[in-house]
């Protein structure tokens, strides 16, 4: 598509405006919804997660959603961007209160991060250095080291580890973000992330 319109899913549990405000800040073509003509005619979809896991994927389901995005995403190739539980919600499984079913675009499960050994705090709250693992867009002009804003106590974990495009250390090795084709995933909070957040989303919708 060579006109850019975002769309963020509104799932009726996640902070969205704060998303949305932040694409608004290099006057990004974006619309908070959750109507079916919208997203059909989206050529970026964006999916904020704040709270549980399964949270999440209930909110996708009350909605009527996942079927029209295995459509957009799946099947058609939109770029898709989830953020935090957004991300963790391409797993197959979740472990956050019981176990839930993911949406499956990229194996893995999602379970708490292991403190045991370093006897840190969760939610792991605050700033943390990204190791960039690979050439991804979303990171294009950002340098390694870059300091990102978490606020998280489970993790992704993907069965195949070439996902993996970030990672972050708190106390262990801690997913940081996530990629396979037209899908990418951030642990952290670009929009919460300052000017290096902004230049993340900005990359993301110059992905085509």
């Amino acid at each position: 598509m060579n006109n850019k319109r975002v769309v963020i899913l509104d799932d009726g549990c996640s902070n969205v405006r704060s998303v949305f405000n932040a694409f608004r800040a290099f006057d990004s073509d974006v619309k908070i919804t959750n109507a079916f003509n919208d997203i059909r005619d989206a050529s970026h979809i964006v999916l904020p997660g704040v709270g549980a896991y399964a949270e999440c994927k209930t909110g996708l389901c009350k909605f009527n959603l996942v079927e029209l995005l295995q459509k957009e995403v799946i099947e058609k190739g939109k770029p898709f961007l989830g953020i935090c539980v957004g991300m963790q919600a391409l797993a197959t499984l979740g472990k956050e209160f019981g176990e839930h079913q993911g949406l499956d675009w990229i194996a893995g499960i999602v379970d708490k991060i292991d403190t045991s050994k370093s006897k840190l705090r969760l939610p792991h709250v605050g700033w943390n250095e990204l190791s960039i693992m690979k050439s991804n867009p979303l990171f294009e002009g950002i340098e390694p080291g870059t300091t990102f804003y978490f606020v998280h106590s489970f993790q992704f974990r993907p069965k195949d580890d070439s996902v993996v495009s970030s990672f972050c250390d708190y106390g262990v090795q801690v997913t940081a973000s996530v990629q396979r084709d037209n899908i990418f995933g951030v642990q952290f909070h670009p929009e919460k992330s300052q000017s290096a957040g902004i230049r993340l989303l900005k990359n993301f919708t110059g992905i085509n």
